[in-house]
């Protein structure tokens, strides 16, 4: 699913079994829905406790807060599905015409603005986690890392073959290109809370990232 919400999507895996007690399964599928429905602001641990039919402290005694809640759900779902996921965005943008490097960024920028501002609650409560917890830090990092790598190298490839970009090591680009993508989008949806990005400011971007702002 390269677009669209990540809860609906991940309600429909919320019934397979998996290693929980039943009050557990009750919690998850309770907040997955109650999240998708109403937001994850909110919705309250009180609210999903009623819903639920178990008690406030149940949630707090398994998950502590509702963060950690919304963590316990969202990894697991990220580490098995983001592999197909990163295909799919791949595959997606590749398929539109891309014919240079420019288009490529532009159509990754416009598909993954869109997703995130799809599930901004979820991309911020992960980010901001990331920040302050090392332990998510080191288990989620290298996970996408290695799973965006191989895909980003591949097209870095592709278009140094065409000649339109410098020979210096792949490894560089994408250092380049994560620092400054990555940046853009937690700036934007977490730290500014601007849920909207203009066309002005996406092509500012490319602009920024092809160009520089050094007057030539």
């Amino acid at each position: 699913m390269s677009t669209g919400k990540l809860l609906d999507a991940m309600m429909a895996q919320a019934s397979k079994p998996k290693k929980q007690t039943v009050k557990q399964q009750r919690i998850v599928e309770t907040a997955i829905k109650m999240f998708a429905e109403k937001g994850y602001a909110n919705t309250s641990t009180a609210e999903i406790a009623k819903n639920a039919e178990v008690s406030e402290g149940t949630i707090f005694k398994h998950y502590g807060t509702k963060d950690h809640l919304l963590l316990s759900i969202i990894v697991p779902y990220l580490k098995e599905f983001f592999p197909s996921m990163a295909d799919e965005v791949f595959h997606e943008i590749m398929s539109e015409n891309v014919a240079t490097f420019e288009h490529f960024l532009h159509a990754l920028l416009r598909n993954r603005i869109q997703f995130i501002s799809e599930n901004k609650e979820i991309f911020q409560v992960v980010v901001k986690e990331i920040f302050y917890k090392d332990e998510l830090k080191n288990e989620l990092l290298p996970y996408f890392a290695e799973n965006i790598i191989i895909r980003i190298n591949k097209v870095i490839e592709f278009y140094k073959e065409r000649g339109e970009l410098i020979d210096i090591p792949n490894e560089r680009i994408q250092k380049m290109l994560f620092t400054f993508i990555g940046g853009f989008f937690v700036s934007r949806f977490v730290l500014l809370n601007n849920y909207t990005v203009s066309e002005v400011e996406i092509k500012d971007a490319i602009h920024f990232v092809l160009d520089g702002i050094r007057k030539r």
